[in-house]
């Protein structure tokens, strides 16, 4: 499988912890979630046009604060025109972004602002996604 996101070229960054096996590099969880990211995992207002061809539409607040999860560091957020943030990780220097295939056009990362969990997750469907796409995390490295 193709890796498709910003920041796929520098393989330096490594796991921070070993709960989730099998998972060393963004490259490797991005595997992962290529076979894990469904409608349900997408953000509600985008579900009617989540594709398995468009597989990370949607996914990018719940992606990112996964990715923290797994090697650290920040979540930030480049706001976008019609409201909200699309949200990336920022670790050691590294700035990655799993979902951004879903865009046609080149984002720029540069006018963003850091994100925090708390206000991500005071919205309990998006809660809940994270927690399923997590849980899911576990079972594919359980295998």
């Amino acid at each position: 499988m193709e890796n498709q996101y910003y920041g796929q070229e520098d393989t330096g960054l490594q796991m921070q912890n070993g709960k989730f096996p099998g998972i060393q590099s963004p490259q490797d969880l991005y595997k992962a979630l290529s076979g894990i990211w469904c409608a349900y995992t997408c953000a509600p207002r985008m579900r009617q046009d989540w594709t398995e061809e468009n597989m990370t539409l949607g996914q990018c607040s719940v992606t990112a604060f996964l990715a923290q999860d797994v090697f650290g560091g920040d979540v930030y957020g480049i706001p976008l025109k019609e409201g909200g943030f699309h949200c990336f990780n920022l670790v050691n220097g590294h700035l990655f972004d799993l979902t951004s295939a879903q865009f046609r056009e080149k984002l720029d990362y540069s006018n963003s602002v850091i994100q925090r969990r708390e206000d991500h997750f005071a919205k309990t469907e998006k809660k809940e996604r994270y927690e399923y796409l997590k849980q899911e995390l576990i079972k594919y490295c359980a295998e």
